[in-house]
């Protein structure tokens, strides 16, 4: 059994080893040679004195990485572990007073690299980068992270503060779905030939297999196995619909079935991809006063205080072509009775077409010319609505109001050239400047109707996270899943399985 150590100064009786062992332990083992310089870094502030081993042997700090290196699955990690053999024969071998080598010393601090690589950092920036992903990431030292480890080995089950707390809610939900896809038939849900859609009400074979498919999945609390549509399972549905991203509707349909029908396996993989992305996300986000969050695959803006969500609001993105952009600013004003000032891309491809056919385009659409451009005056018929919140970026991408409400109650929300419209300007706006004495309610909507543009600096600089997340789960611990927008999951599980 490995003995415990309760802090790294019990493993100093043993005598530093060669600093040239370092390189040439890379030389023999080149799959890990990426660590090499987190590894010279840790070995010299700790003046080559060995971590993982002392004068009677391997340390239990050692055996629990082994143990979480060999559990990576849980963390949703798919990777071989390079020279694996070597290390099983290592920790299978282990005695009471096993001696210290340096090649298995290095072996395991080469390994603790890889592990907070792929479990805690996740790929790095320039990959992310080609995903289209510039959310800032937390600068993290390994190196420093390993001494309190080192200090209280428990700690490396204890990485809460290390990745957002969507990682771990993500994790159980992994758990309970591989729990399924082991324990469960997934056969697939077939609609009766003579039907197209089931009410309630209706009585089939079909919904005795959605019953059961729904029990399984949480939905509904128990599985009576009958075949009437009842109210049961009318809950069930919508409450599936709701976590799907399905307009609510108590008439199943294909679409919902379907979705039914998406093999577990699919299922897994997407979590364990949006795991990834949490690993990508500072941790100490959530910490802020204030957080605005805008998740492109469920077309939702959240609006955090204190880490609790004070306001939710349908929103609608860029389309396909025009794919909203993955990052973050500061908001810093709001602009009520905006002017639009039409981008070029516009103007070349939608206003001078309308020009050529029809001269009064300009004024028919309460447009200008100005400044060499054209931009649309304030009004309700303004393409941004009555107010416009703006977080300087090189994206030109803000959150604004529109007069085409009606978009809003669509399922897929992927309508706009980029920037983000949502469906309650006025809460959000009341929302912001709730604690500032210069506005009251009725103030603000005075100003988004003035017809007349004014700028205000919000006191107080508000984060704006625009993310991408396919698989999240609510506060209540239940597990939702989007439609994949811009096509984004595949090529990160192909980044992260075929490594």
């Amino acid at each position: 059994m490995p003995h415990k150590i309760s802090a790294f100064n019990k493993v100093k009786s043993l005598s530093p080893f060669d600093s040239t062992l370092v390189s040439s332990f890379f030389i023999k083992h080149p799959k890990l040679q990426k660590y090499q310089e987190e590894t010279t870094e840790l070995y010299r502030k700790r003046n080559y004195q060995y971590i993982w081993f002392d004068s009677k042997g391997i340390l239990e700090v050692s055996h629990l990485l082994y143990n979480k290196l060999n559990n990576m699955e849980d963390e949703g990690i798919k990777a071989a572990i390079p020279y694996k053999e070597n290390l099983d024969t290592l920790f299978q071998n282990a005695t009471e007073n096993q001696s210290a080598n340096v090649n298995d010393e290095l072996l395991i601090t080469s390994l603790y690299f890889f592990y907070t690589h792929k479990v805690l950092k996740g790929i790095d920036d320039k990959k992310i980068a080609e995903l289209g992903w510039y959310l800032p990431r937390k600068k993290q030292s390994y190196v420093n992270y390993l001494d309190s480890i080192i200090a209280n080995p428990s700690l490396i089950d204890k990485n809460e503060k290390e990745v957002l707390n969507e990682y771990y809610s993500l994790k159980e939900v992994l758990h309970k779905y591989r729990k399924i896809q082991k324990n469960n038939s997934w056969n697939p849900i077939e609609l009766d030939s003579s039907r197209t859609s089931l009410k309630p009400g209706d009585s089939s074979q079909t919904i005795a297999q959605i019953r059961q498919r729904l029990f399984i999945l949480e939905d509904i609390a128990a599985d009576s196995k009958s075949t009437l549509y009842d109210d049961t399972l009318s809950v069930g549905i919508l409450k599936y619909q709701k976590r799907n991203g399905i307009k609510e509707n108590q008439t199943i349909t294909q679409k919902t079935i379907a979705s039914l029908n998406v093999p577990i396996e699919n299922r897994i993989k997407t979590i364990m991809v949006n795991m990834e992305r949490c690993r990508w996300i500072d941790a100490d986000v959530a910490k802020a006063p204030e957080l605005i969050v805008v998740n492109i695959p469920s077309y939702r803006l959240t609006f955090f205080k204190e880490g609790k969500p004070v306001l939710t609001s349908n929103v609608v993105v860029g389309k396909d072509m025009n794919k909203t952009v993955i990052f973050s600013a500061d908001m810093r004003y709001i602009v009520f009775s905006p002017y639009w000032n039409v981008p070029k891309s516009i103007i070349a491809k939608e206003i001078k077409p309308g020009i050529a056919k029809n001269p009064n385009y300009l004024s028919k659409h309460n447009m200008e010319r100005y400044n060499g451009g054209i931009r649309q005056k304030p009004g309700p018929k303004n393409s941004l609505g009555l107010v416009k919140f703006l977080f300087p970026n090189n994206n030109s991408i803000y959150l604004h109001d529109t007069p085409s409400k009606n978009l809003f109650d669509e399922e897929k929300r992927a309508f706009s050239h980029g920037c983000i419209r949502v469906a309650k300007p006025v809460e959000l706006a009341n929302e912001i400047l709730k604690n500032d004495k210069n506005w009251t309610p009725e103030k603000i909507d005075a100003a988004m109707h003035k017809g007349k543009e004014s700028w205000y600096r919000l006191k107080n600089k508000i984060p704006v996270y625009i993310g991408y997340f396919t698989a999240w789960v609510d506060n209540e611990g239940v597990i939702h899943f989007y439609d994949d927008v811009y096509q984004r999951d595949d090529r990160l599980a192909t980044m992260l399985f075929e490594e």
